[in-house]
Parts: structure tokens; sequence; C-alpha cells
């Protein structure tokens, strides 16, 4: 991204030596006027390989781009420039959000894509009061965060926006992307890493040729509340972490999904009285409520787990067992064919969907059997939980008989080993 003129923010997604562009506009502008100016990257140690240690193909570090005369001095430790003028430039990682606490006159974002949204929110009203700018690079990783703000800024005159593809900038020939190709890049990562597409989702995705197809097939559209129908619910309920809930009805073989609904640092009450006020002003009866297997789990000041909890509070939980995710994974695939969204009250879940997607292994370059946990991760656990309990027909009375849940876990139950 690029922010010119008179802009005081500006968005890009490009093949085009994005960061050696916007470090040297960031030195302009903190040579221009003294304070401090960060630049995020998604992980730290993302910032001192890329930008800190990274060099150019001739072997020139893109950090020496600070000419030496205005240094006044470096540490290596924090990844820190101050310029004599008193100007502070610093490399940091948006992984540990406290870092993100400054007081900024123009930032830069560098894989936004990549970067919680949050991040953005927590600078944002910063550099509203300084009058600051703020710059955001990226290649596209599906229809998340990033590219929403790039549709905002393609729209609003007071940003600048540019999406640049090899096809603009020559920068690497067609020869040598057939060459990718033929080494075996993925069709998916070619469109994405040299054509910025959006349209092919996240490289590594579960679910995002899925919900491509459910686009095209027209079922990510307006879907009404059926009166004849139930209201199912699935959670994923965080300890210190994000709680989602997706609203479904089963109408027929088809699955709508009506709603959804995402909260961090709330307690059980607060879930319950979104129940209820949804209930009430949209006339819905609940059938069942369904919830992964450690709502069991026992604190050990009360003894009561987070299922007595919630029954004393109006939720009677049905409990899902413990399965390998995987497991969950493939249950989701089976039934997304039959599912129709809501695009407006489901539009977060519906982005947690397109963009969860597989840890990738840098050590080995490949990706791993195990999902990445960032912010989708909470959306497309709570499906995961729907549709295991779809696919075991738990709906059957609203409970799920003894007999299921002793199947289940036979079939399934498996000690999981991360690492």
């Amino acid at each position: 991204m690029g922010a010119k003129g008179q802009l005081k923010s500006g968005i890009a997604a490009d093949c085009a030596g994005k960061d050696k562009t916007d470090l040297n506009y960031m030195v302009k502008r903190a040579v221009q006027q003294r304070g401090y100016y960060p630049y995020f990257f998604p992980t730290t140690a993302m910032g001192r390989k890329v930008l800190w240690d990274g060099m150019d193909k001739s072997g020139f570090k893109f950090i020496d781009h600070i000419p030496g005369p205005i240094i006044g001095g470096k540490n290596n430790t924090e990844m820190k420039v101050t310029l004599k003028n008193g100007s502070i430039i610093q490399i940091i990682g948006t992984d540990n959000i406290e870092n993100v606490g400054v007081n900024p006159i123009g930032c830069i974002f560098s894989e936004f894509s990549l970067q919680s949204q949050r991040a953005w929110d927590l600078t944002r009203p910063i550099l509203a009061e300084n009058g600051g700018w703020a710059i955001f690079n990226f290649t596209p990783r599906g229809k998340n965060h990033a590219y929403d703000l790039l549709k905002m800024a393609q729209a609003n005159d007071k940003w600048f926006a540019e999406v640049l593809t090899v096809d603009d900038t020559g920068a690497i020939s067609p020869e040598a992307i057939q060459e990718e190709r033929d080494s075996g890049m993925s069709e998916d990562m070619v469109q994405q890493e040299f054509y910025c597409s959006f349209e092919l989702g996240q490289e590594g995705s579960y679910y995002g040729k899925y919900m491509s197809q459910a686009l095209l097939d027209g079922r990510i559209c307006g879907v009404p509340f059926d009166p004849s129908a139930q209201v199912i619910t699935a959670w994923d309920i965080g300890i210190g972490d994000s709680t989602a809930i997706w609203f479904v009805q089963q109408v027929g073989g088809e699955i709508h999904l009506i709603d959804y609904y995402e909260c961090s640092g709330e307690g059980l009450a607060h879930y319950v009285n979104l129940l209820e006020q949804k209930r009430q002003e949209n006339n819905w009866i609940y059938r069942a409520h369904y919830a992964p297997h450690d709502i069991e789990a026992r604190e050990l000041n009360t003894g009561l787990s987070r299922k007595d909890y919630a029954r004393q509070l109006g939720i009677n939980f049905v409990t899902l067992p413990q399965l390998r995710i995987e497991d969950g994974i493939e249950a989701v695939r089976g039934i997304l064919p039959r599912c129709w969204f809501d695009e407006r009250k489901c539009e977060r879940g519906i982005k947690c969907l397109e963009n969860y997607r597989k840890r990738y292994d840098e050590k080995h370059n490949v990706y791993s059997n195990i999902p990445l946990h960032d912010w989708s991760s909470h959306g497309a656990d709570a499906f995961r939980y729907l549709a295991v309990a779809i696919k075991q027909g738990s709906q059957n009375g609203g409970s799920m008989t003894a007999n299921q849940a002793r199947e289940m876990y036979e079939q399934y139950a498996r000690p999981v080993v991360i690492g």
C-alpha cells in the first residue's frame, strides 16, 4: 500500500517490492516530522527476517535504505532506529497485542491479511488523535478483513488503493511462473501470489472451495427465518478467548444458517441474555443448544462445570463427545453443500469458514495436519460442532442418546497428540 499526496491512509495488494517502497516512504515522513513510526508485521520473527535482516537480490539490506547520516542510533535487539531529529522507526510484531499500544504518528501494516483486525482497531483512534497516517500492504489471503479494507478504500476518495499483479509490474516473467507450477506450486497459490486473486480462498484452507461454491450456487444470500422450524445453536465457548455461536434451522434437507454471534470478555450470563433477546425479537423457539465436551470440566473452587452454571442460568446444553479434529472437519465438508448462509447476519462466520486453514510448517515447507489457531478458529470450531451434531442425528428429541454418545466415543474418541 502507499499513502500519497494529502491522503492519510493507503492500501495496496501487489507483487512489486512493497516493503522496500513503504520503508522509504516512512523514512521520508519520519525526517519531516518527529515522532514514533512502528512498522508492524504479523510476528516479530517475520519482521526481523523480512525487513531488519532482509536483503534484495543484489545483497543490499533493506534497513540500510535509512541513510547513515540521519541515524542517531540503532538497537538490534528491539529492531529500533533512532534518527538524529528524535524520530523512532521500529519493527515490531502484532502477535503480541500489547506491542500495538504505542503512540504513532504514522505506521505500516505489512502483510495485513495475516494480522489481526484488532491491531488496526487499537491503532486507529491514536492516529486519529495525532492526525497521523497508515499504510497497509498485503498479498491476498481470501476474502478476509484485508479484502474488506481494500474494498472500502477503493470506494473512499480519502484513501489511495492499488492492486498490482505481475502483469502490471513485470517483476516475474510468465516463464518463471510456469516453472513454479511445474515444480509443484498449486494453482491456488499461483493466482494468489502472482495475480492477486481473492477468489480462490486461503492457501491451505479447509473449506475455502466449499464456500466459493456456495457463493456460486447462490447459497450465500438473504436467508429468511422459517417459522415452521425450530432453532438450534452450536457453540465454541472460550475461556479468556472469543465465544462463537451459530444459529441454525434445518428445513427439509437444507441447513439454514440464519445468524452468527461472536464476542470476547463476557461471561455466560451475557450469552443467556443474548439468546433471550433474539428469541423475543424474532419469535424463535429453541430446540437444542450444542457445546463441546470440555463444557463438563469442573472448576476446583466450586465443583461446578460450565454446563452446570449454564443450566442455572437457563441453558440446557447437549454435550458433544470429544472427537478427532480431522473427523469434525470431514463432518463439516459433508454438510456444507446443504448449507445456506445469511450473507448479512452471518458475515463474520462466513469469513471464519473461508479463512480457517492448516498451520504451515516452515521447517519442512509443507502444511501440517494441525489447524492454525487464529481469529477464524472460533467460528470454524463452532461450525464443526454443529456438523458433528447434525451428522450423528443428535437433534432427535433435542438431545443425544446414551447409545449415540457411546457409539461416537467408540468410533472416534482417542488420544490426539499435538506437537
